[in-house]
């Protein structure tokens, strides 16, 4: 099994404590698993699962796929999760450790509180309970470590752009939407005003539509800026640290909430079609400053990084606390 990369060096645990990240590959699921075990200061395994049919059918409330290859002892002491198909595997985990495993879940599990010991959601979420965590922003792995490593070693691909420099992430089509014609067009004309201002450092996502991307890559080629082709490392982390402002398309919360981290101004290019459960999201974050519509300008005033990341991994870390507490007594009886 994958071992998470990305430990801390101050730990809110106990030595030797054993985490699981469980997610069926995702990308977006996987950096709230990794952002958050990094926050914990544990190196975590990654058990991508896989059900089949009819169990992929029937996640978030059939049973686990009994075949399921990742769910394997020795069990760990926690296991985060997120994303539909994890529901049941976190809840395999739980039943066949004979409850030993602590299990945190990321996001609404759709199937109420009781889906694991402890879980996260965001504000614009409905789902409340006593075991569960309640913050405006989620947890993901841009740490202010990670910027100011990022910032002290520049890539060179970018450290030659003159200032002020913007970081632009562009996602693309999802089951939730797709980016139209329209859209890549306005997104384009305000970058183009956004260059007379700014050097752009560009990066698309895989599900960036062809043209949409043909078009950024000439834009940053005309405008000197810096476009990243999929060669060599991926500079996410790079354009975010350097960045004076960062343009990010509302296809992507998770995209959104990590350019909220950096403390740069965050001008949020919406589509047509965006997707009405990330419209709450977006309001707080108007209403809190840290956000603004993109319209090719550049906001002058930088407001204070927005990252709850620690804040929800101190949560997890006082309740894996007492539950292991509550184990110590029930073993000593």
């Amino acid at each position: 099994m994958a071992s998470s990369s990305l430990p801390s060096p101050a730990s809110l645990l106990p030595a030797g404590t054993t985490a699981w990240l469980i997610t069926d590959g995702k990308a977006g699921d996987l950096a709230p698993c990794r952002g958050l075990a990094e926050a914990l200061g544990i190196a975590a395994e990654e058990r991508t699962i896989a059900p089949r049919p009819p169990f992929s059918w029937l996640a978030p409330r059939g049973p686990a796929d009994p075949r399921e290859r990742a769910l394997a002892p020795p069990w760990p002491d926690i296991a985060v999760a997120t994303g539909r198909r994890a529901v049941p595997a976190l809840r395999a985990v739980k039943r066949r450790s004979g409850g030993r495993t602590f299990t945190v879940f990321l996001r609404d599990p759709r199937i109420g509180p009781r889906a694991a010991d402890l879980i996260w959601v965001p504000a614009h979420d409905r789902l409340r309970g006593a075991n569960v965590i309640v913050t405006v922003t989620g947890p993901h792995p841009v740490s202010p470590g990670r910027l100011a490593a990022a910032r002290a070693r520049p890539d060179p691909r970018l450290a030659g752009l003159p200032s002020p420099r913007a970081a632009v992430l562009v996602g693309g089509d999802s089951r939730h939407g797709r980016f139209s014609g329209n859209d890549a067009d306005r997104l384009l004309a305000g970058l183009e005003q956004l260059a007379e201002r700014a050097s752009l450092m560009i990066t698309a996502s895989r599900r960036t539509p062809p043209a949409l991307r043909a078009g950024l890559a000439e834009l940053a080629r005309r405008r000197g800026g810096f476009f990243w082709d999929g060669a060599g490392e991926n500079p996410y982390l790079a354009l975010l640290a350097l960045a004076d402002t960062v343009v990010a398309t509302a296809d992507s919360a998770n995209m959104v909430t990590e350019a909220c981290a950096t403390g740069a101004p965050v001008l949020l290019f919406e589509p047509a079609n965006l997707y009405a459960r990330h419209r709450p999201l977006f309001a707080a974050l108007k209403r809190q400053g840290t956000v603004h519509a993109f319209d090719g300008r550049v906001e002058a005033l930088r407001p204070k990084p927005l990252d709850s990341t620690l804040a929800i991994a101190q949560a997890v870390a006082n309740a894996y606390m007492g539950h292991r507490d509550a184990l110590a007594r029930r073993k000593a009886r």
